[in-house]
């Protein structure tokens, strides 16, 4: 949930919401000032149903430094909170938690909104999820189909 006073941050993104992958063109096509290759440390990447999840943990996640535009920063930024399932801070609905953490911009640190996993589901991910390794959703590898099985 966006409230006015909230800064007027960029958003690091790292799934669907990259540029080129459908949820740019949906809800960030057009409305970006800036888009930069970015770093995030201190996450881990798992693969999830359709889009990543991101969780604190010792790794690097490679994503986009989105710069949004200020007319649309709250109104957008409402329609992400909805696409993420966000409710609000440390909500138990919350699928994704909406924090401020460095991004990694050409070395440098800068302060960005990113969703992350809530702690139910970062819990669950790490007792059982399928790490994306190297960080990077957008190279992954293509998970293999299941074996067919002989009907009877």
């Amino acid at each position: 949930m966006t409230g006015a006073a909230e800064p007027p941050l960029p958003l690091f993104v790292y799934g669907t919401l990259r540029p080129g992958e459908r949820y740019h063109r949906r809800f960030l096509a057009g409305r970006t000032r800036s888009e930069r290759p970015a770093l995030l440390t201190g996450a881990l990447l798992y693969d999830g149903p359709g889009y990543p999840y991101a969780i604190p943990g010792d790794g690097t996640i490679t994503g986009t430094l989105i710069g949004l535009d200020p007319a649309v920063h709250p109104e957008l930024l409402s329609a992400l909170d909805e696409l993420e399932e966000y409710v609000g801070p440390g909500h138990p609905r919350n699928l994704y938690d909406r924090l401020v953490r460095e991004a990694l911009v050409d070395g440098r640190p800068v302060r960005s909104w990113v969703y992350l996993a809530a702690p139910r589901l970062a819990r669950e991910l790490l007792a059982g999820g399928t790490p994306i390794p190297g960080g990077d959703w957008l190279t992954r590898q293509a998970r293999p189909a299941p074996p067919l099985r002989p009907t009877p």
